[in-house]
């Protein structure tokens, strides 16, 4: 199971970008204070990608000052760690920075 985290165009509909994360990353998001923005999005009132650029930045700046207390959520199995949530989140952020118009729909 996993996020897919869709940004629309709506001027252009052949224009969307898709990132898919698996859902084992659920309690680091959490702790980052990640999950309702991005695996709830609608249902907390995030609609347009540029509102995203903001809790992702905050998120990111925890993640990266206490590396150590996050990789604890590491998937034994290997499907969902520290190293991938967080290039998840920078490949996000750039797309949110630079289409903050577009629309965002969740998938889980």
């Amino acid at each position: 199971m996993s996020l897919t985290l869709y940004l629309l165009d709506t001027e252009n509909p052949d224009m969307e970008l898709s990132f898919n994360v698996t859902h084992n990353l659920t309690e680091m998001a959490q702790e980052a204070e990640l999950y309702d923005c991005l695996w709830r999005a609608e249902k907390n009132g995030f609609v347009k990608a540029g509102q995203l650029v903001e809790p992702i930045k905050r998120g990111l700046k925890s993640l990266g000052a206490m590396p150590e207390q996050f990789k604890k959520y590491n998937q034994p199995n290997g499907w969902g760690s520290y190293d991938v949530f967080v290039s998840w989140l920078k490949r996000v952020l750039e797309a949110c920075e630079e289409n903050p118009d577009c629309l965002i729909e969740t998938c889980v």
